[in-house]
């Protein structure tokens, strides 16, 4: 997790060889929830998720928060719990930002304190500061309670990651004998049963949008005082300007009004579909095991017809075994991956160490 160009995508290819689109500028590539090559690393298998920031620039923050919050729900449901979340923040960043600031806030209402102990803060791009420079950067960032200082002392840690597969591999160490845990909005889904407007990650959002709106009305109060002035003033193209920022205000404070509106709407509506999906693979999977267990029992049957093994018939019969034990993992796996084809861009298999 972490804000639009951290660098997530690109550490997700190299430690896996995935090929997850990566964005060159500030526009997210990261467009849904999607997962990396499931790779061994240590006798362990592991996937990668890979999640848009909440400053994505091709979705909206309610729909970010939809799409992150059902993946969770749906994997917690199906007995998956994250391994260890990995948070990346930019070393380069001159100073911390309010959009890296939100992001930071939005992760910390999505994980909880509990799990704390199970988050990496990963620091990017030491590339591209001088080393003293960047060390400087990552003292404030650990030692003010404005940055990360907070969740440092609840148990999480931190790390440099070097644009290496080495460096890589080494941050995935450091999480992958983690003891699983159900991150905080997953168990207000689940085991608290509430709707998504009731999560902390939801309140938190829904507060940013009140402040946003609010921030708005008074910019327009001064526009329209301007206004009057323009008017009094007979200034008639000051008087069109301003009348052009107030129209853009007005449409930027109904897009907030409406997302704060719509997100549980779009919630359920959105897990309606995913159920749908999943009952559909799993039929599909069942099906596809059916089948290469139909061909075993007649391959069976030939050959003690025949009184005899034969290789052609041996090779069959192993080729259809591995074909319904392949079928069967793709029905776990796919009640494991939440349907994800279709809606969160990706199907993942239920291996441990998923972070």
């Amino acid at each position: 997790m972490g804000a639009t160009g951290t660098g997530k995508s690109t550490f997700i290819n190299l430690v896996s060889r995935s090929n997850l689109r990566v964005g060159n500028g500030l526009q997210s590539c990261t467009e849904a929830v999607g997962a990396s090559n499931s790779f061994p690393l240590d006798g362990r298998r592991v996937t990668l998720i890979d999640t848009p920031g909440f400053d994505d620039t091709t979705r909206s923050d309610t729909d970010v928060l939809n799409m992150i919050a059902l993946f969770l729900e749906n994997s917690y449901k199906q007995g998956t719990k994250l391994a260890g979340v990995l948070y990346f923040h930019r070393i380069s960043d001159f100073r911390v930002g309010g959009i890296s600031t939100r992001n930071f806030k939005m992760f910390r209402k999505l994980c909880g304190d509990s799990t704390l102990h199970n988050v990496l803060i990963v620091t990017n791009m030491w590339g591209e500061v001088e080393l003293r420079t960047g060390s400087d950067r990552e003292a404030e960032l650990m030692k003010e309670d404005i940055f990360f200082k907070p969740v440092l002392d609840k148990g999480a840690q931190m790390d440099r990651h070097l644009n290496t597969a080495g460096s890589a591999e080494h941050i995935i160490r450091r999480i992958l004998d983690n003891h699983p845990l159900p991150l905080r909005i997953q168990q207000e889904l689940v085991d608290e049963h509430k709707s998504i407007t009731e999560t902390g990650a939801a309140e938190e959002l829904n507060r940013e949008f009140n402040e946003r709106v609010k921030g708005i009305q008074i910019e327009m109060r001064t526009l329209r005082e301007e206004m009057e002035q323009a008017i009094r003033d007979k200034d008639e193209e000051t008087r069109m300007e301003l009348e052009i920022s107030a129209k853009k205000m007005q449409r930027e404070m109904e897009r907030y009004q409406n997302d704060a509106r719509r997100l549980e709407h779009d919630y359920l509506q959105e897990r309606q579909r995913l159920e749908a999906r999943i009952l559909q693979m799993e039929s599909e999977a069942r099906q596809g095991a059916a089948y290469y267990q139909q061909q075993i029992n007649q391959m069976r049957n030939s050959m003690y017809t025949n009184s005899m093994y034969t290789n052609p018939h041996a090779e069959q019969m192993e080729r259809a075994n591995k074909q319904m034990k392949k079928a069967n993992r793709a029905r776990i796996a796919g009640t494991v991956a939440l349907g994800a084809v279709s809606l969160l861009g990706a199907l993942l298999g239920g291996q441990p160490g998923l972070f």
